[in-house]
This record gives structure tokens, C-alpha cells and sequence, in this order.
């Protein structure tokens, strides 16, 4: 009976290991030529993978060299794939600033345009006695537009002062007016109001508008650059090893056709952009609060409006001192005394004529459809960040169908650990990315102080101010989360280690063989136990 069992064993054995043959590479070794590596010392069949340092230590068809470059490459893939996601937005923000410049600059032109012509033809010999006031009050708005340092209220100021003197020199050919009296006619205006309401007016309304426009076009330009230094970040050491894990190591294990489960690709994407999701708040805040500009630049009276109304109203303003010249003159010949005669004989220059178009005080078409693509861009941008890592797996993770044959980065079975939460704070017990989260990254740290500034500028410019924030683009001490709370600031950073016990749910490894005889000896425990209980059977009989 005993050389009956020991004969069947014998067969048993040759039915399991006999026939099994290695397995191939010709897979991935057609991968990895196509990458443009040499095939050089790359395995026909599968060895032991012993000497793999990132992927699973099972049997490979990896050698150390092969792991090295693709890890190489998956870095260099998940680098270019964020960065032309960035430049995507960067591209966006771009149009979007280009289309509100070139409008809002037209928009000056326009203007100023349309006063020369008015002008000329409702004031004739006296425009060219003005227009040189003229040509520099636009100067000045397309000056403070660009980024000038210039103080908007004293060019308004500056622009109504000199528009004065000519005017007032102008109209009283028959004096003769030198600089001293003409300091004493500008003191007196302030009180006299030699234009009416119209400076006060047109101050008010003027700044508003050219505020609102410099600041959101500054808002576009800012959120285009921070993308862009955001998305060019370096990758941790950490990272890369998660992305060949993810990536490449299903190639390596041999079972190239399992994508990553969702979300194990996710737990990745976050751990490796974290500190860019640390952007989320504030990016949030610029987005709400270039939406509230918007709003402003529409209503109660659109950008439009108000820079095209200008010659009519500059034109209103000159028409007011003609009506009004006399008890103008009166009152500052009791201050300033009267003026000596002119020698010269001057006609005097007759009333004008306001011939300035009515300008709606509604948007026009054109401004309505910049405005209406601009406000859908920044809110399609708003939750750019945290959907970044979400984004990035979507041709990459396994289908709702696949949850239990998709790659979890040991083997192909289901993913067990829950997602992690956005930022930086939220992946110190991210299985998949180690990450100290009392180091955040410098370069968004930096960012994100940039955009708090950005949005002190939009807040500002909504209740039509305007401040010089002093740049503190080197205080990295900015909100976020891997950052001190505010009740916690004055006693130093809170501190918190990352999680080293991480949770693992991994298929059984096998021990590693110098000499693979094929992938059926993976399975041994099970066949012993079945060899065991037959042996046992035959015994008993």
C-alpha cells in the first residue's frame, strides 16, 4: 500500500511541476524597446526579483537597470502630464487677460477719439488751445491701466486744474493773466466749482472703473503665474517611488493588462500634490473675488459706459464755465483782484457745442460676451486644484466593474485603505506617499502668499480703491493646512509626524527563486494541502 502512495505522489508531482513552462517577457520587452531603451541584458523569461527595490520582490521580468529607467520615465511622464494641465489653465487665463486688454485699451481709444472729433467741431479755435490737456488725461488712464505708480485721484485732479487755466485764459482774451494770478483762480475753484458737479462725478466714477479694470487684469495675470510655478514644482523622492508603483510595476509583475484601482491611483495623485492643493482656499477666494470685479464691471454703470461718456461729459463740464463765466470772473476778481488789460485785441471765443455721443449706461454686446466667458473660466477654475489628482487618474484607473481585478501596487485583487482628504495635512497616514507634513514646499507656500496679497488688491478694488501692498512674496508664513493654526501661531508650529505603521493589503509574495520553472510553483501551499489530504484518504483504506 505504501508504494501505491508514494507512486501517486510521484505523479501528482510530475502533473504539477512537470509540464509548467517560464513564463515569457516578449511583452514587456516590446514595451521597453519602444521607450526607446536597449533590450541589452533584458530577461527572455522571468527571473526572481529579489534585487527590484520599488515594485513587488515576486518573479519579474525587470532586472535593478530596467526599474531604474522606468521609474525614470514615470517621473518624467507625471511631470509633463501636470505640467500641460497647468498649461492648459495658464493658456486660459492668458486668452481671457488678452481679450479684456485689448478691450479695455480700444476702449481708450475710442474715447479719445471721439472727443477729438467732437471737440473740433463743437469748440473749433478753442479745442486746439486744450487739446493737449486732452491727450494727456488718456496718457495718463492707459499709464495707470499698465501698472503705473501714478496716483489716479491727483491725475484727475491735475487733469481738471490745467483743463481750468487754459479755459480760464482762453475765455478772457481781453486780460492779461499771468502764473501768480492763475494760482490764486485754483484756489478759488475748489469752492467756486467752475465745472459744476462734473469733476466730482466723473472722479468718482472714473476711478471705480480704471481701478476695477487694472486690478482684474492684474487678478489674470497673477493666477496664470501662480499655475505655472505651482505645476513646475519638483517631485519628492517619494512621490516617484509611488508613481513606478503605480505606473510600471504591474508591467514588471507581469500583469500589464491590470490598471490601478481608483482609488489607489487617487491616494497617490494626493500624496504627490498635496502641497498644490494647499492652493485650494485662497485660489478659491481669487476666483470669488475676481466674480465680484466682474459684477462691478457691469454695474451700476459698465466700464463701457463710463469711458466712452467721457467727452460728452468733459464737454458738459467746459459748456457749464461758458454759461456760467461771469459770476465765475466776478467772484474771483473779489479774491484775486482784476487783472490788468491785454494789449492785444482777441475775439471772444463764442459758445460751444456739445456734439459727444449719448453713451448707453448699459454694457454693449461685446463687453457682455467678455464678461460672460470670463466669469464661466474662473468658475470652471475654482476647484482646479483638488480636482487635480482626481483629473490625472482618469485614463489611467480601472473601471467600477474592475474593483477586484484592478492593480492595488502588490498584485491585482481589490484596494482595501480609504481615500485621503486634500492638502497637505490630510496624507499623514497616506499608504502610498510618505510625506513630512511639517515641510511644506516653499515654492507654493510663496504662491499662495501672492494670492492673498492678489485678493487684498481685488477686495480694495470692489469698493473703488486702490493700495501698493508692500510684496511678501518671501513670507512663507502663510494659512494652509501643514501650517500653525492661528490660536496656536504664538507657540510655535504644530508638529505632526507622519504615520510610519501604514495599513497594507497585499496578496501573499512568494519567496524569490534564483531559477524560475514556471508560475505554477506560486501555488504550492495549496497543492501540498491537496496532496496531504489524498495521502491521508488512501491511508485509511
Amino acid at each position: 500500500m505504501g508504494f501505491v502512495v508514494l507512486v501517486l505522489l510521484c505523479a501528482l508531482t510530475g502533473l504539477v511541476f512537470g509540464d509548467s513552462k517560464p513564463k515569457t517577457c516578449s511583452d514587456i520587452r516590446q514595451f521597453y524597446n519602444s521607450k526607446g531603451f536597449n533590450l541589452n541584458g533584458v530577461p527572455q523569461t522571468e527571473i526572481s526579483g529579489e534585487h527590484l527595490r520599488v515594485c513587488p520582490q515576486g518573479y519579474t521580468c525587470c532586472t535593478s537597470g530596467m526599474e531604474e529607467n522606468l521609474l525614470n520615465l514615470s517621473k518624467r511622464e507625471f511631470e509633463t502630464q501636470v505640467k500641460e494641465s497647468g498649461r492648459t489653465l495658464q493658456v486660459s487665463l492668458n486668452g481671457q487677460f488678452k481679450s479684456f486688454d485689448d478691450y479695455f485699451l480700444e476702449l481708450l481709444n475710442r474715447s479719445e477719439a471721439s472727443l477729438q472729433t467732437s471737440f473740433q467741431s463743437g469748440f473749433g479755435p478753442l479745442f486746439s488751445q486744450i487739446t493737449k490737456v486732452f491727450q494727456d488725461l488718456y496718457t495718463d488712464l492707459r499709464r495707470y491701466y499698465r501698472g503705473s505708480n501714478l496716483n489716479l485721484e491727483e491725475a484727475l485732479n491735475e487733469f481738471w486744474a490745467r483743463l481750468l487755466e487754459r479755459l480760464f485764459k482762453a475765455l478772457n482774451p481781453q486780460y492779461s493773466i499771468g502764473e501768480e494770478y492763475l494760482e490764486c483762480v485754483a484756489k478759488q475753484s475748489e469752492t467756486l466749482k467752475p465745472f459744476g458737479d462734473t469733476p466730482r462725478e466723473l472722479k468718482t466714477k472714473i476711478t471705480r472703473t480704471v481701478i476695477a479694470a487694472r486690478t482684474f487684469a492684474q487678478g489674470l495675470i497673477i493666477s496664470g503665474e501662480a499655475v505655472r510655478k505651482v505645476s513646475q514644482v519638483s517631485l519628492s523622492t517619494e512621490c516617484v517611488r509611488a508613481m513606478m508603483k503605480l505606473t510600471y510595476c504591474p508591467l514588471c509583475s507581469g500583469v500589464a493588462f491590470a490598471k490601478p484601482c481608483s482609488n489607489y491611483c487617487k491616494n497617490v495623485m494626493k500624496g504627490c500634490l498635496a502641497n498644490q492643493a494647499d492652493l485650494d482656499s485662497e485660489w478659491r477666494n481669487l476666483a470669488d473675488a475676481m466674480l465680484e470685479v466682474v459684477d462691478k464691471l457691469s454695474r451700476p454703470y459698465s466700464v463701457d459706459s463710463v469711458v466712452l461718456s467721457l467727452p460728452k461729459r468733459i464737454a458738459e463740464a467746459i459748456l457749464y464755465m461758458q454759461d456760467n463765466l461771469n459770476t465765475f470772473n466776478n467772484k474771483v476778481f473779489q479774491a484775486c483782484g482784476s487783472p490788468a488789460q491785454s494789449s492785444d485785441t482777441e475775439d471772444q471765443i463764442k459758445r460751444g457745442r456739445n456734439t459727444a455721443e449719448e453713451v448707453s449706461s448699459t454694457p454693449g454686446a461685446q463687453l457682455e460676451k467678455l464678461l460672460s466667458d470670463v466669469s464661466r473660466m474662473l468658475r470652471d477654475m475654482i476647484q482646479y486644484w483638488v480636482h487635480l489628482p482626481r483629473k490625472l487618474c482618469v485614463d489611467r484607473e480601472s473601471g467600477p466593474s474592475e474593483v477586484d481585478r484592478c492593480w492595488n501596487g502588490m498584485s491585482v485583487d481589490r484596494y482595501l485603505p480609504e481615500v485621503m482628504g486634500d492638502g497637505l495635512a490630510s496624507q499623514i497616514n497616506n499608504p502610498e506617499v510618505e510625506i513630512d507634513i511639517t515641510k511644506p514646499d516653499m515654492t507654493v507656500r510663496k504662491q499662495i502668499m501672492q494670492l492673498k496679497i492678489m485678493i487684498n488688491r481685488l477686495k480694495y478694488a470692489i469698493n473703488g480703491n486702490d493700495v501698493d501692498f508692500q510684496d511678501t512674496s518671501d513670507d512663507i508664513s502663510g494659512s494652509g493646512s501643514g501650517m500653525c493654526a492661528d490660536d496656536q501661531c504664538s507657540r510655535g508650529p504644530r508638529l505632526m509626524a507622519p504615520n510610519t505603521d501604514k495599513p497594507k493589503v497585499y496578496a501573499y509574495q512568494p519567496e524569490n527563486k534564483k531559477v524560475v520553472t514556471g508560475r505554477s510553483s506560486q501555488n504550492l501551499p495549496c497543492i501540498s494541502l491537496y496532496l496531504l489530504s489524498l495521502v491521508t484518504v488512501l491511508l485509511r483504506r
